[in-house]
């Protein structure tokens, strides 16, 4: 058998490439969306890949399932569980639990694994020429090494009201069919540390069925499902806006995008021609430091690191046409990170050599270190504000200081007192200066940023509130 995990850091995805060496044939889990990194993997090792399949439909990420089918012409395997309002509306061989189907020598035997969402499956691998037994079970967003799968997200994501205890309660319930397994079996997951799909994972990129019953919280509620339901749903972060269009997109018959798109460089009168476009955002990608050196005015400041599609996905409209200011050297890479989550509109960028050329004022932030920060605290013309999650918030912040994510920042404008100088900080400076741009962007710029934010506060032995 050949085995190879595939993990996508930008978005803590994992996929994986499953094949059978005596035939040829594979199979891919959970593919995203620019699929060459398979296509490339099958041909070193001397396969085909001739199936695809999904655990469930996916919120994070835009998968590659269908591009993947279009370019290999493999046999496409979804689940058809969950009721009429969780199917796939395009062509593919439907699961149901207890379904099982084959590559090569391998077999896949389908279990139905609801919680996370009603349609979600599991996958129990057994590679025959070794054993019957099953080797690999592949849990996608059911159990993570030390979480389990939230549940709200169609409630909190896609506007689903009512769904997320019911989901909960499905869970507990799931959990009983992963405690029945070997203990012996390894555990794989669709998502690792950093994921927005649960609110404890590890980093570790397996796990065991046995390891997981001793160390994941989730399986410490024996008869206590109320107890259980409450702690899922406590505590789990925001969702990203983008996490609703992908909930969309992955259902539907949609435009495919079978290679990576290459986008011209633009010149300086080309930028400044379509950045004066209404429906036009422009994204600053550059290292920080020289955002904070000056970025131009009205753009998003996302500086280009494993971060930067999730933000994109906060900040960006699907109806928008993106342009981006970036070296030619990171264009392949954001382009990689915006069509993994469906961002496609990119018109074009402008070399980050050609800043200065573009004839602007770049707008400069005010950056203030920890004792100038002091000095703007609890003061009547000031508002102070901690651009974290609110998970980071409640865990601890600073006396005093207001909450307003910034990944919702430009919704809850109306919150800012504008006659007010304002002061933002987050854990250590990136969350800022991306609010900073979000706040300049709408007209509001007398703002300062504290650089240093919680990391500097909590080193320093500042006092913290805690719950």
């Amino acid at each position: 058998m050949f085995f190879q995990h595939i993990y996508d850091k930008t978005l803590s995805q994992g996929s994986y490439l499953i094949g059978c060496q005596k035939t040829g044939e594979a199979l891919v889990i959970d593919a995203k969306r620019d699929v060459d990194t398979y296509i490339t993997l099958a041909k070193q090792n001397g396969l085909r890949i001739t199936h695809v399949t999904e655990t469930h439909i996916h919120a994070d990420f835009l998968t590659g399932t269908r591009e993947l089918a279009a370019l290999t012409g493999a046999e496409i395997f979804l689940s058809d569980e969950g009721g009429p309002d969780w199917q796939y509306e395009f062509p593919h061989t439907g699961l149901r639990d207890g379904s099982v189907f084959h590559v090569g020598n391998l077999s896949l035997e389908v279990i139905h694994t609801p919680g996370h969402t009603p349609e979600s499956i599991s996958f129990l691998l057994r590679d025959h020429p070794a054993t019957d037994e099953p080797v690999m079970l592949f849990t996608g967003d059911f159990v993570f090494v030390g979480d389990v799968g939230r549940p709200d997200l169609l409630e909190t994501a896609a506007g689903l009201t009512g769904t997320k205890e019911q989901g909960a309660q499905e869970m507990y319930a799931a959990l009983k069919k992963f405690a029945a397994l070997p203990s012996y079996l390894q555990v794989w997951p669709g998502h690792g540390a950093g994921s927005a799909c649960g609110k404890a994972l590890g980093a570790v990129p397996s796990s065991t069925v046995g390891y997981e019953l001793i160390h994941n919280w989730a399986f410490r509620y024996d008869h206590k499902p109320a107890d259980f339901v409450r702690d899922l749903l406590d505590g789990q972060p925001e969702p990203p806006t983008y996490f609703a269009m992908m909930k969309r997109l992955n259902k539907v018959d949609r435009p495919l995008l079978t290679e990576v798109p290459k986008h011209p460089r633009l010149s300086p009168v080309e930028f400044l021609s379509e950045r004066k476009r209404p429906e036009t955002v422009v994204i600053d990608a550059r290292e920080k430091k020289l955002s904070d050196q000056g970025a131009v005015s009205g753009a998003l400041v996302i500086p280009a690191n494993n971060a930067f599609a999730t933000w994109a996905g906060w900040l960006v409209d699907y109806d928008q046409q993106i342009l981006l200011i970036a070296t030619a050297e990171q264009m392949e890479t954001l382009t990689r990170q915006l069509m993994r989550i469906g961002l496609d509109q990119v018109i074009g960028y402008l070399d980050a050599a050609d800043v200065p050329d573009l004839g602007l004022e770049l707008e400069v932030a005010d950056i203030i270190d920890l004792e100038s920060f002091k000095t703007y605290l609890n003061r009547e013309d000031t508002q102070v504000v901690d651009v974290r999650n609110l998970s980071e918030y409640r865990a601890g912040h600073i006396a005093g200081v207001q909450h307003l994510f910034v990944g919702t920042l430009e919704r809850h404008l109306d919150k800012i007192d504008r006659s007010k100088t304002l002061v933002i900080h987050c854990q250590s400076g990136m969350r800022a200066a991306i609010a900073h741009s979000v706040l300049a962007a709408n007209g509001i710029k007398n703002n300062r940023i504290y650089a240093g934010g919680m990391n500097e506060w909590s080193a320093k032995k500042c006092p913290i509130v805690r719950p």
